[in-house]
Formats: structure tokens, sequence, C-alpha cells
């Protein structure tokens, strides 16, 4: 099981698309074009973060099992990427203490590995795609989702920022599996067909490594 990492706009579900052609193995997507709860957390982020967040991860675990049906797999999510994301919405006081303890504790007995299950619950390789904010604000801005612009919404321009410092501690953090970094700046492996050829020959070396 591989599973992409990244903030907005680092190029997961790109990647994944790749990847997933690359080693003839499923994907599974993170849906926010038909998520009726995001764009009401844009409109009032203290009144929905916590109901979006258990519904992320809720879909999050829906996708692992899934994934356990295949002998190999490509997800364009981290189901730990969720906390992040909650906790930096806590501080930012649109939850509350209590919301955050139900949370942590909900994805912790979530993902406790049962002596039965077949397969584990967290991935076999980790790929966090790395970019800068200024690289992230472009990307933001060229898929043109309307209730993530900034120039609708000032406010999430600092909220962006936040989250983007949050994911190198976080990359730096992650213990659940083996990791690689892929530098999203350096290789632009959407627009790029040399880059994009780089970016799988590097996560086909690690995937080599792993199986040795």
């Amino acid at each position: 099981m591989l599973v992409l990492a990244g903030t907005i706009g680092a190029g997961k579900t790109s990647l994944t698309q790749m990847l997933s052609k690359h080693l003839g193995t499923p994907a599974y997507y993170e849906s926010v074009e038909h998520n009726r709860i995001l764009p009401l957390f844009y409109k009032d982020p203290k009144k929905y973060a916590f109901l979006l967040q258990i519904d992320f991860l809720n879909r999050r675990m829906d996708d692992i099992k899934k994934a356990w049906q295949n002998d190999e797999s490509v997800l364009d999510r981290s189901i730990f990427e969720d906390s992040l994301l909650f906790h930096l919405n806590a501080d930012l006081g649109r939850a509350t203490e209590t919301e955050v303890t139900i949370y942590d504790s909900l994805l912790q007995n979530m993902m406790q590995e049962l002596p039965e299950t077949p397969h584990s619950k967290n991935p076999d390789l980790l790929i966090h795609i790395n970019i800068s904010f200024e690289t992230m604000l472009r990307r933001i801005k060229k898929r043109g989702r309307t209730y993530e612009q900034v120039d609708k919404d000032p406010s999430l321009y600092q909220y962006y920022k936040d989250l983007n410092e949050r994911y190198q501690q976080w990359f730096a953090d992650y213990d659940k599996s083996p990791k690689i970094q892929i530098d999203g700046d350096q290789y632009d492996f959407v627009e790029n067909d040399q880059d994009k050829a780089r970016v799988i020959q590097i996560i086909d070396h690690k995937i080599a490594q792993l199986a040795i």
C-alpha cells in the first residue's frame, strides 16, 4: 500500500494517477468535489471543523479497507494527515479541546491493529510531496475551487501558511512506516515529462529497496 501525503495543491491526486498507471494498481482518491461538508466548513470553520474531520476520517478508513482487497494499491491521502489538519483548526479556535480529545481517541482506536487482521492499516510506504508556500498558493489559484481562494477569503492566507509549515514537522515526526520525500518545487511531475519520469524512478528505487 503506497500512500501520498502533502499539503493542498501538492499534486497528490496527479501523482497517485501516475503511480497507479505505472504500477498497474488500483487507486483510491480523496473525494472533495462532491463533499457537501467542505464548502460549509470554508463558510463557517468553527461550526463544521469537527464534522468535516470525522467525515474525512470515516472516508479514509473506508478507502484503507478497500485497499486491503488488493495486493498493491495507491491512496492519495494519508489518514494521519487528518490529525494535523484538525489540530491546526483547533489551535485557530475552530474546535474545542473535547472535540480534539474525541477525534484523537477515535483515530487511535480505528488504527489499532487486530491479531486476526491479515493486513496492516499502516502503509508500506508514505510518499510526501513537499512544496513551498508560494507553489502552494499558485496551485490553489490555478485549480480554481472558489471556496479555497485567498482573494475570496483573505484569512485563508495565514491558514495556508501555517498548514504548509506544519507539514515539515509532521513529516519529520512521522514513524508509522517507511517514508520518502519528493521535492514538488524541483520536480514538476504534472507538466514536465522528464520530471515525471525522474519522480517515478525515485519511487521505484525506494520500493525496490523495501522489497529486499
